[in-house]
């Protein structure tokens, strides 16, 4: 949809009561923010959330955060959106601050507000917008070159912002300064709007930081997407392959050629950060898989793709093929084609899915997606690197499990074990990212940092537990964790058991239940308890309780005699 502040702010007069995603949230600044909060209410409702805003009096940044008696606090926000005016970052504080240490300062003052927050409650996240760029033209193009000019201090702060959020995982950067450069100037902003009443943002502006805000809490949130979808004709390479040949298609260097060479690059790019990567496409199989094959222009390859599907069946049908391969939800998934009737066809089949309705000039195929952002992440590990070949494996698991008579067999065939650890310094990063995109097997749908994995950690309340899958065909890595908190001498509370569901029916569940026994066994501890807290998503596990042989007792809670327990049969060793 159009991203303007007129056509979005009519969503403000729906009802709110039906979004299943509700979030607090806190808007900070020291410039007018009311028709921001308003941006961010009526963009919220787009994507299914509904924001409760406690939007902050003007200029009351100190008074809130610093003061752990204020209303911020009271709000209780999942999020604060933090945001200070360039213009009063240059008459107010670069009077202030040492001009040798501006950025220093400023930047001590960010950490000053991140331990007051942190201090009150340790899993609030903190967005961060950074600066836009304002040349003064004090110093002309020198201010390249000098220290003293307010272009080198505000450069410095942005980059100095992100080594920040580098070191403090509850803190985020919304990167205005990007946005900023991309609409320009005359979009961004309104003079007249500033002067008369302060704001440093056109309307329409606000709209967009609206959206990317709503990107990153949705991503915090663990609702992002997963999977690209291409088709392959006039989308990944011009013309039509089955028509005019390998040798004349248009990839490379050349003319409208190049456009498609760089929606290419942009592509593998996404499957290295570790976005799964499949070929939809209605041709014979053999011809479309050719120019990976053979053509030196092309730069994705074959062992790219996850899943290549060229058929000559309806796109729909071949889409929902992929989705039960991969096993991750519609709403994970874009889909690129350049056909305006598939487009909508797949629209309107599969009204989860994103489909971009992609400009008619293959030129503009680039600059439009990268503009939605439409892979907003809140995490990464060097292990997202290894998704294509993970989910590549797994077909050759699929083929082979088909030529066995009994699950039990192809189970003991796969040569299964794993390696139970507790959180530590090398899986935390793992671990939390595990609970910001596990959806299906989610038994709690807790969300943590790397900050909050590491004081679960440490306290000694907690014991956790995490779990490694690998096979004779390959390595799954970290796929599942437990977290488990004594409740009193008898009872042992499962605060939360998340599992990836690329390992489901493999026996994960039955072994990771006989660690947990076993971690108990011997002890005078009598029960272990679980909960579910259902969710749209983790429909998958509301009888996993049930099946592992807990019963429901009067409280709501699962319960499971640790004494009585006998181990579940399954073919995976520990080591």
């Amino acid at each position: 949809m159009e991203l303007s502040f007129n056509i979005i702010k009519k969503n403000l007069k729906k009802d709110f009561s039906s979004l299943s995603i509700k979030k607090n949230i806190a808007l900070l600044g020291d410039s007018p923010t009311q028709f921001f909060a308003q941006a961010l209410k009526a963009y919220g409702f787009e994507k299914d959330i509904e924001y409760a805003i406690y939007d902050a009096d003007i200029d009351q940044i100190d008074q809130q955060i610093l003061d752990s008696s204020s209303e911020l606090y009271a709000h209780n926000p999942e999020c604060i959106i933090l945001f200070e005016s360039v213009y009063i970052l240059k008459t107010k504080f670069y009077k202030s601050y040492s001009k040798d240490n501006f950025a220093e300062e400023y930047i001590a003052r960010i950490k000053n507000y991140y331990e007051a927050i942190a201090t009150v409650n340790v899993k609030t996240k903190i967005l961060l917008l950074n600066f836009p760029e304002l040349n003064d033209s004090v110093f002309g193009n020198y201010a390249n070159k000098t220290t003293d000019s307010f272009l080198y201090q505000l450069r410095k702060i942005n980059y100095m912002l992100m080594s920040l959020a580098m070191d403090n995982s509850n803190l985020f950067i919304t990167d205005i300064s990007s946005l900023y450069a991309s609409k320009g100037y005359e979009y961004a902003t309104a003079r007249n709007l500033y002067i008369n009443n302060g704001l440093v943002f056109s309307l329409d502006f606000s709209v967009l930081i609206a959206k990317t805000i709503t990107d990153q809490v949705l991503a915090i949130h663990g609702k992002f997407n997963k999977c690209l979808i291409l088709d392959l004709d006039n989308t990944t390479w011009g013309g039509i392959i089955g028509d005019d040949g390998i040798e004349n298609i248009q990839i490379g260097e050349l003319g409208i050629g190049k456009a498609f060479t760089e929606l290419q690059k942009w592509a593998k790019q996404l499957k290295e950060r570790g976005i799964i990567l499949c070929i939809c496409s209605k041709n014979t199989e053999s011809i479309a898989k050719e120019p990976f094959e053979k053509h030196p222009d092309m730069e994705l390859k074959l062992d790219d793709i996850a899943v290549f599907v060229a058929n000559w069946e309806n796109k729909v049908d071949n889409i929902k093929f992929i989705q039960q391969v991969l096993n991750i939800g519609f709403d994970s998934m874009v889909f690129l084609d350049d056909n305006p009737f598939e487009r909508n066809m797949v629209r309107e089949a599969i009204p989860e899915i994103t489909v971009p309705e992609l400009p008619e000039d293959p030129s503009l195929y680039l600059p439009y997606v990268e503009s939605l952002n439409l892979f907003e992440t809140a995490s990464y590990s060097s292990l997202d690197k290894d998704r294509t070949t993970q989910y590549q494996v797994e077909a050759q698991r699929n083929v082979l499990q088909k030529s066995f008579a009994n699950e039990d067999e192809f189970l003991e065939s796969l040569e299964m074990h794993s390696i139970v650890e507790p959180f530590n310094k090398f899986n935390i990063p793992r671990v939390a990212q595990l609970t910001q995109r596990s959806n299906q097997f989610n038994l709690r749908t807790v969300r943590y940092t790397d900050e909050d994995a590491k004081l679960i950690s440490e306290n000694k309340e907690f014991k956790t537990f995490t779990f490694t899958l690998n096979d004779k065909y390959g390595e799954y890595g970290l796929i599942a964790m437990v977290i488990l908190k004594e409740l009193d001498t008898k009872n042992v509370f499962i605060e939360n058991w998340l599992m990836s569901c690329r390992v489901l029916k493999r026996g994960m569940e039955n072994f990771t239940l006989n660690c947990l026994v076993n971690s108990y066994k011997n002890t005078n501890f009598e029960y272990l308890v679980g909960e579910y807290i259902q969710t749209p998503k983790n429909n998958l596990v509301k009888d996993h309780y049930e099946k592992l042989g807990f019963t429901l007792d009067t409280d709501g809670l699962w319960k499971l005699n640790i004494n009585s327990y006998l181990e579940k049969e399954n073919y995976i060793l520990k080591k």
